[in-house]
C-alpha cells in the first residue's frame, strides 16, 4: 500500500507541475502576443482606424514611419517613384523633414526634384512632399508628382511666347510698311510694291491666325463634329489642287497613286487640313524640279483596318534631332527658311492632333539627302469596308509607298 500511495502522489506531483508549466507557457504567450514586435510595425494594426481606408484612396504618394523612421505603411505609388527601399525611406531630405516633424509635430511641405532611378540621363522627378504628425507616434508623408503638370506649364509658357513672337513678326511689318506706304504717296511705283508687301504680311497674320484656331478645335476632346465616312481619292486631290501654284512655281510634279475608292472615317475638313499641310510642307522644303508623291493603301492591323496615306518627297531630309520635335508646336527644322516660305510651324502640330482625334497616327521616316515619308495612319470607314474589297476594287501603282521616290 505504501508503494502505491507513493505512486499516486507522484503522478498527482506530476500532473501538477505539468498544468504549471502550461499555464506559464500560454500567459507568457500572450504577452509576446501583445509586446509591438518589428513585425507587428508592419501591420495594419498600428494604423489609428480609419487612415489605412483613406490613405488607400488618395491619389499621392503615402509612407506611414514610425519612430525609428522605419515604414509602417507605404503606398504602391511610393515605391514606383523609389522613395522607399529596403523597408526605410531613400529621400533624406524628407526623411529630415519627418524627423523635425515628429520633433515639434509642425506640419512642413516642400518641392524636390529627385533624379530618376534608371535613366541614365538626369531626368529630373519634380515632387511636392508634405509631413504631418499622425497620432502620437507615426508620421505621415505624402508625395504628389509634379512632373507631367510642370511640363504642361513650360509648354504653355512656351507656345504663349511662340504666339506673341509670330503675331509680333507680321504687325509690325504691316506697321512699316504702313508709314512706308504714307511716305511715297507720290511715288506710284514704291506705293504698288508696299502694298504688295503689305498682302503678303497680311496673308501671313491670317494663315497663323487661322491655325491657331485650327489648333485649338482639334486639341479638344469632344467627340468628332460631322463625322461620316470620306473618300481618300478625294482628299488626295483637293491637297494637290491647294498646292498646285507652289509647285508650278518650283516646277515639283505631283503624283497620286496606291489603292483608289478608300473611306475612312472622320470630320473632312479636319482629314484634309491635315493632308494638305502634309502635300504643302513637302512641296515648300522640296528643291525645284523634283517630285512629291502621295500614295494611298489599304493595311491590316490587329485594332482593325487602317487606310494609310503616305507623303514622300525628295528633300533635304530631316536630321534625327529635328525628327523627334518635328510634331510640336511652332517648331522648324530651318526657321529663316520657313518664314520664307510663309509657313508659321503649327501644320504638323495639326497634323498629329487631327490623327490622334481620329484615333490614328502620323510618323515620319527620313533621311539626310535621300528625302522624307510622311506617313497618316487612320482606321477605315466600317460602313464601306465590304464594298472597298469587292473583285472590282481597282488599283493602281503609279508610286509605292513609303519607300523614297527615285
Amino acid at each position: 500500500m505504501n508503494v502505491d500511495a507513493a505512486l499516486a502522489a507522484a503522478a498527482a506531483l506530476a500532473g501538477l507541475c505539468t498544468g504549471v508549466i502550461a499555464m506559464l507557457a500560454f500567459r507568457w504567450s500572450e504577452r509576446d502576443q501583445a509586446r509591438p514586435t518589428r513585425s507587428s510595425l508592419h501591420t495594419d494594426a498600428v494604423l489609428p482606424p480609419g487612415v489605412d481606408t483613406v490613405l488607400s484612396v488618395l491619389r499621392s504618394s503615402a509612407v506611414v514611419l514610425d519612430e525609428a523612421d522605419a515604414v509602417v505603411k507605404a503606398s504602391s505609388a511610393a515605391y514606383a517613384l523609389g522613395l522607399v527601399r529596403g523597408g526605410k525611406l531613400a529621400v533624406e531630405p524628407m526623411l529630415q523633414m519627418a524627423r523635425d516633424t515628429r520633433r515639434d509635430g509642425e506640419i512642413r511641405q516642400v518641392e524636390l526634384d529627385l533624379p530618376r532611378r534608371g535613366t541614365g540621363r538626369g531626368e529630373a522627378l519634380a515632387v511636392s512632399a508634405r509631413v504631418a504628425p499622425l497620432g502620437s507616434r507615426l508620421v505621415l508623408l505624402l508625395v504628389e508628382d509634379l512632373t507631367e503638370a510642370r511640363r504642361i506649364e513650360a509648354v504653355r509658357r512656351d507656345f504663349v511666347a511662340n504666339v506673341s513672337h509670330e503675331l509680333k513678326t507680321p504687325v509690325g511689318a504691316l506697321s512699316l510698311l504702313s508709314e512706308a506706304v504714307m511716305d511715297a504717296a507720290e511715288d506710284p511705283e514704291a506705293v504698288h510694291r508696299f502694298a504688295g508687301r503689305m498682302q503678303i504680311e497680311a496673308t501671313r497674320l491670317t494663315n497663323l491666325v487661322q491655325e491657331l484656331i485650327d489648333l485649338s478645335r482639334v486639341q479638344n476632346d469632344d467627340p468628332l463634329e460631322d463625322a461620316e465616312p470620306v473618300r481618300v481619292d478625294e482628299l488626295v486631290a483637293e491637297a494637290i489642287d491647294r498646292c498646285r501654284h507652289q509647285a508650278s512655281t518650283k516646277q515639283i510634279t505631283m503624283a497620286a497613286g496606291g489603292t483608289a475608292d478608300l473611306h475612312v472615317w472622320g470630320n473632312r475638313g479636319q482629314l484634309a487640313a491635315a493632308l494638305g499641310n502634309l502635300v504643302e510642307n513637302a512641296v515648300n522644303y522640296s528643291p525645284a524640279r523634283t517630285r512629291v508623291g502621295i500614295a494611298a493603301r489599304h493595311i491590316a492591323a490587329p485594332g482593325g483596318a487602317l487606310i494609310e496615306i503616305a507623303v514622300t518627297d525628295q528633300g533635304i531630309g530631316i536630321s534625327e534631332k529635328d525628327r523627334e520635335r518635328i510634331f510640336e508646336r511652332f517648331y522648324r527644322v530651318d526657321p529663316a527658311r520657313s518664314r520664307a516660305t510663309g509657313g508659321t510651324g503649327l501644320g504638323l502640330a495639326i497634323v498629329k492632333h487631327v490623327a490622334a482625334s481620329h484615333g490614328g497616327e502620323v510618323t515620319v521616316w527620313s533621311a539626310e539627302g535621300q528625302g522624307s515619308t510622311f506617313t497618316l495612319r487612320l482606321p477605315e470607314a466600317g460602313a464601306v469596308r465590304d464594298r472597298d474589297r469587292s473583285p472590282h476594287h481597282p488599283v493602281v501603282e503609279h508610286l509605292p509607298a513609303p519607300e523614297v521616290l527615285p
